[in-house]
Formats: structure tokens, C-alpha cells, sequence
């Protein structure tokens, strides 16, 4: 298996996927969804931002729109009945999390003129560089290219910036997110076209 990437304990991300299987994320899991959105945080953000910004961000990044759920756009790995990843994508206008409700946020966009929006990945720090986020990757472009999208976008938090690139997403530009309290976090739009996209 020669150029297969490995982690530490020698294990390919096939491997660790096959661990903690994929399925679409269920109404039940929206307090288990929440938890591993805030821990993830609380446990990756401190490496990018300070402390207060890690803070704000546990409150107002890690924060889940069920909407994701209710569309069937939304995913969840899970291992040992605990949920180890999540994220996923969206046929609506919202791009992100963190700075409150925008007026024009359900609308449906047009798959001919506008991009799919990546939305919410958030992985446990102990499952972090074992395949997972590209698992869900490649289920969210899957999903957005059968329903006719051409392009994907995602505005990224800093931690996440490095599985985007390594997926194929470029910078378009780093911009600044107020959250509700006035903290401000550092994040950078990315854009990728969809593979087999017609």
C-alpha cells in the first residue's frame, strides 16, 4: 500500500473510517452534535486563536442549525456510540455559523449559478488527520454534484484550513467574523469546483 497516508499508530484513514462509520445526522443527535461541536473548540481552536476568541467561538461558532438536519445534508461519524465527526453541506444561503441570523439565510440557491455551501465540520480532537473530514468531503461534493451544483464555497475557521487545501479548496480571501459579543475570529473563504460536475 505504498503511498496510502498513515497516522501515528500505522493505521490508513480507510481503516479508522471503517471505525467510525458515516450516516446522516438524526434529530436525536442534536445535543451529542452540540457537545462535540463545543469540545472540538475548546480542544483545536487555542492552537489559532486566544483565549477569548476560543471562548466566543464555543458559544457562538459551536452552535448548531438544525436546519442542516432537517434538509438531510448533515452527517455524523460515529464510533463506540459516541459521535467523533460531523459536518456537512447546504442548498441554502448561509455560509456560516457565528456572527447571528442573516435575513436571507433559508434561501434556496440555484444550483446552476451558485455555489453549495460546506457547512459545520468539526472532528474530536483524538480523531483529528484519520480521514474523517474527507470522508465527509467527498459525501457533502457527492451529494451537491447529483443535485447539480457545479462549485462548492466554505468560509473556514483557521483549525480546518489545512484538511480544506489538502481537499482541493483554494483562498479566495481571509476575512473577519464578529461574533453576538464583539469578538472578532480570523477565517478564510475557499472555493473548489465539483469533480464531474456537468
Amino acid at each position: 500500500m505504498t503511498g496510502t497516508r498513515r497516522d501515528e499508530t500505522g493505521a490508513s484513514p480507510a481503516a479508522w473510517v471503517a471505525l467510525a462509520p458515516q450516516r446522516p445526522a438524526r434529530s436525536s443527535d442534536v445535543t451529542a452534535i452540540s457537545e462535540l461541536m463545543r469540545v472540538s473548540v475548546l480542544e483545536l481552536f487555542p492552537r489559532f486563536y486566544d483565549e477569548r476568541q476560543t471562548a466566543s467561538a464555543a458559544v457562538h461558532i459551536a452552535h448548531l442549525d438544525t436546519q442542516l438536519i432537517e434538509d438531510g445534508t448533515y452527517f455524523v461519524h460515529v464510533a463506540d456510540e459516541q459521535i467523533v465527526a460531523c459536518g456537512g453541506w447546504s442548498r441554502r444561503e448561509k455560509l456560516y455559523t457565528g456572527s447571528g441570523a442573516g435575513a436571507d439565510d433559508s434561501r434556496l440557491l440555484d444550483p446552476a449559478t451558485e455555489p453549495a455551501r460546506v457547512r459545520a465540520m468539526f472532528v474530536r480532537a483524538d480523531w483529528t488527520r484519520r480521514g474523517l473530514g474527507r470522508a465527509i468531503l467527498e459525501s457533502c461534493e457527492h451529494a451537491a454534484r447529483e443535485e447539480g451544483f457545479k462549485d462548492l464555497v466554505l468560509g473556514a475557521t483557521l483549525p480546518g484550513e489545512p484538511l480544506y487545501r489538502a481537499f482541493g479548496f483554494r483562498e479566495t480571501e481571509r476575512f473577519m467574523v464578529t461574533m453576538p459579543d464583539g469578538v472578532s475570529v480570523e477565517c478564510v473563504a475557499m472555493e473548489r469546483p465539483v469533480e464531474g460536475a456537468s
